[in-house]
């Protein structure tokens, strides 16, 4: 039982949960704004007042492509506010301040594959690797 409230009580847990909910909230907003503003709009353009009602009929099968083109616009609308809102930003400031990552993986000076910083032999290649770029993989 201790176990599970250590668990329960750990930080990124809450965080998770904080940033799920949030989430959820943030697509809720989303797809109002893609309802009640964005298919408007192209609907004005195509003609169209509700693409949800869009479908076609193959052997008594009915395919509703109008909510597929809803869930679409939905899907390009958020990626483009957290790309641009988000991530961007977050970009700048880090390079503003001098943060940045360290790099995750450098290449094989023999082989030139991608291996892990901390790696002491290729993977790909075997060979033991040292700081020193060797003369023959020029």
């Amino acid at each position: 039982m201790s176990g599970f409230k250590a668990f329960i009580l750990r930080g990124n847990l809450v965080d998770l949960a904080v940033a799920f909910v949030m989430g959820v909230a943030f697509a809720a907003l989303v797809q109002a704004f893609i309802k009640d503003l964005i298919t408007p709009i192209l609907a004005a353009i195509g003609g169209k007042p509700n693409f949800a009602g869009l479908s076609f009929t193959i052997n008594h099968s009915n395919f509703l492509y109008g909510d597929f083109i809803n869930a679409l616009i939905s899907f390009v609308v958020i990626a483009a506010v957290i790309y641009y809102f988000v991530v961007v930003p977050y970009g700048r400031l880090m390079t503003r301040y001098g943060r940045q990552q360290p790099a995750a993986e450098k290449n094989c000076p023999y082989c030139a594959m991608a291996i892990p910083v901390p790696a002491t032999r290729c993977p790909s290649c075997t060979s033991q690797l040292t700081d020193a770029v060797p003369s023959s993989a020029v």
